[in-house]
């Protein structure tokens, strides 16, 4: 492979868990990240990549070639914390020029002062081929000699069978009141139910939409029990996305048990894999996902093709759904599980981010549907 590594670049490497080696030069914090290397496919968001805690544990490749170029401000974190949640970035191009009149600091500097270990100048076309046809795998990046970050790489656990949640769910319970403002897509409604959000490592637009939606949000950490979600009181139960083993988290599983049929219940990405497996399904890992904000999926019930933001590594087993668990979205790229409904138990989830942060906004009535079916519980 032909390197183009400038001479007065500090040479960096990525290095996959198959010895294949990627060069490049160090952006951000110096160091030596690992994780398990992804690639998503979005052209447009890499500030809500860098925040999204479903990332946590991963070696993100962004597709689009040139990164940065609108900087980075602080309204565009998911995290609610406001602090990037990838365990690695990896780009084409860092471009040197900021212009946004939002951008309150480069991404450079960003990941500089998070602790961020990045790496620019890298063939991230042939990186994502090579995931692709591969699959996703453990990565070492840095600046360290490439037989070390070989070494990392191939000594890294596997995703499969880890717990990530317990890294980003909060420790204590608190109230989200913010909606989207000036973003929203039509006015926000006045808070008339409920709604106990489970946080599993929640992007902070979903919280938002719910507000927007006319909900009063409280959220929980994904440790609280069924007993403590019920206490609260609520109209609603919401399951939010998150990183890592959907199989490997238990005791979330254990509490959608111990409400399902109780309340009217929403789940997103790890929350629709958790529906499932407490609805007695099962889940399994993909061979490198689907990640970005382009993925097509068709609504079963009404034909409609919505195009949609996700970031999942595994995915519900179609096959191994009960009887009286019904399939409402699929994927039409390879006909996965994007949604599931179990109307004896008021329950209802979707693989994708109906958010839309960043991404299109197609899925936004989901958001209005958990709304219908709380109203509808209160008659």
């Amino acid at each position: 492979m032909a390197d183009a590594t400038p001479a007065y670049a500090e040479r960096a490497h990525l290095v996959l868990a198959d010895g294949t080696v990627f060069a490049g030069v160090s952006l951000g914090a110096r160091g030596i990240a690992v994780g398990e290397a992804v690639f998503t496919t979005g052209m447009t968001g890499y500030e809500e990549v860098l925040t999204d805690p479903s990332y946590f544990g991963q070696v993100v490749t962004m597709t689009s070639p040139q990164i940065g170029n609108v900087g980075m401000n602080a309204a565009d974190s998911e995290a609610v914390d406001g602090t990037p949640r990838v365990a690695g970035f990896v780009v084409r191009d860092a471009s040197a020029i900021v212009s946004s009149w939002r951008a309150e600091e480069s991404l450079e500097t960003y990941l500089a002062r998070h602790g961020v270990v990045a790496i620019s100048g890298v063939d991230t076309r042939t990186l994502t081929r090579h995931l692709r046809d591969r699959g996703a795998q453990n990565a070492a990046l840095g600046t360290a000699p490439i037989d070390e970050l070989a070494r990392r790489a191939a000594g890294a656990p596997s995703m499969a069978g880890q717990d990530l949640v317990r890294e980003v769910t909060p420790r204590e319970a608190y109230s989200f009141t913010q909606g989207r403002g000036d973003w929203a897509t039509e006015p926000s409604h006045a808070a008339l139910h409920h709604v106990v959000a489970v946080d599993f490592g929640t992007k902070k637009n979903i919280l938002r939409c719910l507000v927007d939606a006319g909900c009063r949000v409280t959220v929980v950490p994904a440790t609280a029990s069924a007993d403590e979600v019920l206490a609260l009181r609520p109209d609603g139960i919401f399951l939010s996305n998150g990183p890592g083993d959907p199989a490997a988290v238990t005791y979330g599983v254990e509490l959608v048990r111990g409400v399902l049929g109780k309340k009217p219940l929403f789940g997103i990405c790890l929350g629709h894999q958790l529906l499932a497996l407490a609805l007695g399904a099962r889940t399994y890992k993909m061979k490198f996902g689907h990640r970005g904000a382009n993925q097509p999926v068709k609504d079963l019930a009404t034909g409609r093709v919505e195009i949609t933001t996700q970031n999942h590594g595994f995915c519900v087993d179609l096959a191994s759904l009960p009887p009286g668990v019904e399939t409402t979205h699929v994927h039409l790229n390879d006909a996965t599980s994007e949604g599931l409904g179990a109307a004896s138990v008021q329950a209802m989830s979707v693989q994708y981010h109906p958010e839309a942060a960043a991404g299109p906004h197609d899925a936004l009535y989901l958001f209005d549907r958990f709304v219908a079916a709380m109203a509808a519980a209160k008659r």
